[in-house]
């Protein structure tokens, strides 16, 4: 197994990953950057970003990291694929095995992996992922005006992307599979006061449908008696939490 001995690692190139490269590459760090299983992180996963500043007239995730990624290697960051099967951080240097067949001994370690959104794990639901299937309202709700949309979850995340999403769509439809919220008092009170979002208590998702053209065009519900429902949307949000990576 080969060994290579560097000043800074950086596991993760997410915004914060290439964002700590940049400010080591200025530090003459000479930083090495593992990308991950998911080069780009989380926003390579979403179709417009809006809200990133610098960028009036918006941007799609892939280009922003792309930017981001560019930047680093401006400042000559050492960016490569790969990611840590194994890591030793018991005492300095540190320790890490990459893709199980090389060893990195870091001086300084940073750890940018980030989390991830949890999913349903429906076939249907990979399938038409970035096609009406997301985990970020902020990101993608913009997409859905006048639409019909669902979010699933029942705490304060999902609560906020309901609100957030009812200020955009024609109805909002909160799939909880309990027969109370989760979320905060005050919370509950401002969707339960909101008209346009319908909460379907004691419900889980089944299916999600749509074409391949068009992408999502509803989902099957299955409450908790068995008893089935359809209801038609073109966005379906998860808010059920993330896990970090």
């Amino acid at each position: 197994m080969n060994t290579e001995s560097v000043k800074c690692l950086i596991i993760g190139s997410g915004p914060a990953g290439y964002t700590a490269a940049i400010y080591a590459s200025r530090a003459n760090l000479s930083p090495v950057i593992y990308e991950g299983i998911q080069p780009g992180g989380q926003l390579t996963t979403t179709t417009e970003v809006e809200n990133f500043p610098g960028y009036p007239k918006g941007i799609s995730g892939p280009e922003l990291m792309e930017d981001f990624k560019k930047q680093a290697l401006r400042f000559n960051a050492d960016i490569r694929s790969g990611f840590v099967t194994s890591a030793d951080l018991t005492e300095s240097p540190f320790k890490l095995i990459i893709d199980e067949e090389k060893e990195i001994i870091a001086d300084t370690l940073i750890i940018a992996t980030g989390a991830t959104a949890k999913y349903l794990g429906l076939e249907s639901e990979e399938k038409f992922r970035g096609q009406g299937v997301s985990a970020c309202a902020t990101c993608d709700g913009f997409f859905y005006k006048g639409k019909d949309v669902a979010v699933v979850g029942g705490g304060d995340t999902a609560c906020e992307e309901a609100l957030y999403l009812s200020n955009l769509c024609r109805k909002v439809y909160m799939i909880v599979r309990r027969d109370v919220l989760r979320a905060s008092k005050t919370m509950q009170e401002r969707v339960k006061s909101t008209p346009n979002i319908e909460i379907l208590w004691q419900y889980n998702t089944k299916e999600i449908t749509g074409t391949d053209q068009g992408g999502v065009n509803g989902a099957i519900l299955v409450h908790k008696n068995g008893s089935e429902r359809r209801i038609d949307i073109h966005g379906f949000f998860l808010a059920i939490g993330h896990h970090p990576n």
